[in-house]
């Protein structure tokens, strides 16, 4: 902010308030620890934002702003409780999908009936047999 030099020249505003430690100090010199203080880093490598802003920034005491639900939802699932359950049901859900498989591959006939067929190769299998079975009934 740029000042006129009438308003340079009064005492009451602020920024005409002298900058350097030593003018800042008493007789001795020493600097005002209220009026100067070290810069501090900022936090997080980008520039300085509003106070109250991002994860929990601002200044300590105050309380972080309300997290949203999809940030509740996020550090839910980051949970080691919650990561063991959806790997059971996962578990249960591959198993129970195995097992239609399994299945669907006893009532298809093939040449050596224990030949090991890979999930496509069931399912193509399984169409050329249903559409078979179709031709089958239309003659």
């Amino acid at each position: 902010m740029m000042l006129s030099p009438d308003q340079a020249a009064d005492s009451d505003h602020p920024s005409s308030a002298p900058s350097d430690p030593e003018s800042l100090g008493g007789a001795d010199g020493q600097a005002l620890s209220c009026c100067v203080s070290d810069p501090e880093p900022a936090e997080g490598g980008g520039g300085g934002g509003v106070v109250g802003e991002g994860r929990g920034g601002g200044r300590p005491g105050l309380h972080p702003p309300p997290l949203s639900r999809e940030e509740k939802r996020r550090r839910r699932r980051a949970t080691a409780k919650y990561r063991s359950a959806h790997a059971t049901r996962e578990r249960i859900r591959v198993e129970a999908f195995n097992l239609a498989f399994a299945e669907l591959r006893k009532l298809l006939p093939t040449l050596p009936p224990d030949k090991k067929l890979s999930k496509i190769e069931i399912l193509r299998l399984a169409i050329c047999y249903i559409s078979y079975l179709n031709h089958v009934l239309d003659v």
